[in-house]
């Protein structure tokens, strides 16, 4: 049940998740968009509708990957003999997550906030997040693209000279609204502040720019 949970919520965290007999609850695969996921079950695992709802996300994972090119790398596999022990069957998912490295810096981005809520995912940061909250953003050459957002204010860009060439002009926008155009200063606040935020250096970031959204939008 956890997998289910948290990789959406936490896919920055994660090369790749497996999930084996569990229920997602309320949870949505939105977040899924750059970690790799499985999902292993016993198609007889009946209790609390569990083989329908892996069923159904089977189904709802495909979609997702066939509307977003590159998005969405999935293994869902039903073994339709199996009850809630798979037999060691789902096995199969520790080599499968092993091929996989960690993206902390892809190119397109689906943030959905859950009940728990995240200040930051990816190289996007949201300093007022609530639940349902979501925001889709692309990146560029030297653009960052917010795609769509519902009920977002305000939205930090975590910036580094993998991302983009910050000794040139960068430019934030929202359908064909700029939110910023210009340099965006390399600073040691801005590196220790990231590095804080997560511990991670993988994830520390040494330039950031703030942009106030629209609260509803679609591109």
């Amino acid at each position: 049940d956890g997998v289910y949970q948290l990789a959406p919520r936490m896919a920055d965290s994660f090369a790749a998740a497996a999930m084996m007999a569990g229920h997602p609850n309320e949870t949505r695969p939105d977040g899924l968009r750059n970690l790799p996921f499985a999902l292993y079950m016993g198609g007889k695992d009946g209790a609390f509708n569990r083989n329908e709802i892996a069923r159904q996300w089977k189904t709802t994972l495909a979609d997702l990957a066939a509307k977003d090119a590159g998005g969405y790398p999935h293994e869902v596999t039903i073994f339709e003999e199996n009850g809630h022990w798979m037999e060691r069957k789902d096995a199969v998912a520790v080599p499968w997550m092993a091929k996989h490295t960690r993206n902390l810096r892809p190119t397109r981005i689906v943030w959905l906030q859950d009940d728990v809520t995240s200040t930051r995912f990816y190289w996007m940061g949201n300093p007022e997040p609530k639940g349902g909250q979501r925001v889709v953003a692309t990146r560029s050459g030297q653009e960052i693209r917010i795609e769509e957002s519902t009920d977002v204010a305000k939205l930090v860009i975590w910036l580094d000279d993998e991302l983009v060439d910050l000794d040139k002009p960068v430019r934030v926008l929202q359908g064909e609204r700029v939110l910023f155009e210009g340099r965006v200063p390399r600073t040691i606040g801005a590196l220790a502040e990231s590095l804080a935020a997560r511990g991670d250096p993988s994830a520390a970031f040494p330039a950031s720019v703030v942009v106030e959204l629209g609260q509803k939008s679609r591109d």
